[in-house]
């Protein structure tokens, strides 16, 4: 190989795809600070706000550290390296509270109106 793999393709693709997931999670999670702290009244839409926020920003942190894992090789899983951490760690913001299916559950129930509590319940 002549040149590095930052020169290759497919390492650019899935670089701008990361990087993508990384400014749109960022916006989000701006966004969402700004009104909270601003105290902007989103009601009970606070509650479909929020868990929306943590479930988007912990999926787009697990998509690009996943990739970059693809991108590094087996080294990215390795104890020494610190992509064995990050993902251990958004694997972990996927499940805690509230887990993907809790969030899908309240985020559709209060966008239908639904009580939340409602039967069937899941979670």
């Amino acid at each position: 190989m002549t040149r590095p793999m930052a020169y290759h393709p497919e390492v650019q693709h899935a670089v701008a795809e990361m990087r993508m997931a990384l400014e749109t999670a960022s916006a989000l999670l701006e966004r969402m600070s700004i009104d909270w702290t601003a105290g902007v009244d989103h009601g009970v839409d606070w509650v479909v706000k929020i868990v929306t926020t943590k479930h988007v920003v912990a999926s787009s942190a697990w998509q690009v550290v996943d990739r970059a894992i693809d991108v590094s090789g087996g080294g990215g899983v390795m104890k020494r390296n610190r992509l064995e951490q990050l993902f251990r760690d958004v694997r972990m913001g996927l499940i805690h509270p509230a887990n993907p299916l809790f969030t899908h559950e309240v985020v559709g129930k209060l966008s239908l109106g639904v009580n939340p509590d409602e039967p069937p319940r899941w979670g």
